[in-house]
C-alpha cells in the first residue's frame, strides 16, 4: 500500500468511498460496486483482490475493524470502517488525482507504437474491429445508463468514459480512412532506412 501521500490503486480509493459512506464488509463492499457500475474503473473481478486491498488498507491504519460477527455455521464477518487517517488520506487522494495528470501506461499506445510488424491492411482491420467495438459498447453502456435514471453527480466517471471513448472512435475512424486511401502506411525501404539511422 502506498503512503498517504502516493496516488492509491482505483480500488483502494472506492473502498475508502465506500467505508465513508458507512462502515460494511468487504463481501457488501463488493456487491455495491458492481451495482453501481464501479467495476469499469476499478478491478473488482476477483473477490480476493477486494479482500487484499482490505487487509494493507487496514494494515497501514486507513481504515479498522468496527466489529467482528459470526452466524452459526457461517463464516466470521469483519465490518471495517474509516479512520480519521483514513478519512484525510482518502480527501487528499481524491484532490491529488483530479487535479494532477498521472502518467499512466495503457496497453493500447504500446501496441501503436508496434504497429510496423504487422501489414499496413492488418493494422487497418484491427483499428476498424476496435473501432466498431469500443462504439457499440459506448452505445450499450450510455443506453443502460438514460433507463437508470441516476443523477449526473454519481455518473460523471461513465460522462468522462463516453467522450473519451467517442473521441477515440472518431480518431479510428480517421486513421483506418487514412490507411485505407494509401495516405497513411510505410514500405521495407522505410523500415529499412530507419533500422539504418536514416
Amino acid at each position: 500500500m502506498p503512503s498517504r501521500s502516493d496516488r492509491p490503486s482505483p480500488l483502494a480509493l472506492v473502498l475508502l468511498v465506500l467505508l465513508a459512506e458507512a462502515p460494511m464488509h468487504p463481501y457488501r463492499m463488493r456487491e455495491l460496486l458492481l451495482e453501481r457500475g464501479k467495476d469499469r474503473v476499478a478491478n473488482v473481478a476477483q473477490r480476493n483482490s477486494v479482500y487484499q486491498t482490505i487487509e494493507r488498507l487496514d494494515r497501514v491504519g486507513l481504515i479498522r475493524v468496527r466489529e467482528t460477527a459470526r452466524d452459526e455455521g457461517r463464516p466470521e464477518k469483519r465490518v471495517y470502517e474509516l479512520t480519521d487517517e483514513g478519512r484525510h488520506t482518502l480527501g487528499e487522494w481524491l484532490t491529488s488525482m483530479l487535479s494532477t495528470p498521472a502518467r499512466e501506461f495503457p496497453e493500447f499506445p504500446a501496441a501503436l507504437a508496434s504497429v510496423l510488424v504487422l501489414g499496413a491492411a492488418e493494422v487497418a482491420a484491427a483499428l476498424r474491429q476496435r473501432a466498431d467495438t469500443l462504439e457499440h459498447e459506448l452505445d450499450a453502456t450510455s443506453a443502460v445508463l438514460a433507463t437508470l435514471g441516476l443523477p449526473r453527480i454519481v455518473t460523471l466517471e461513465e460522462e468522462y468514459a463516453q467522450a473519451v471513448g467517442r473521441a477515440e472512435v472518431a480518431w479510428l475512424r480517421r486513421v483506418v480512412a487514412d490507411f485505407d486511401s494509401g495516405e497513411l502506411g510505410w514500405s521495407e525501404e522505410m523500415l529499412r532506412a530507419m533500422a539504418a539511422g536514416n
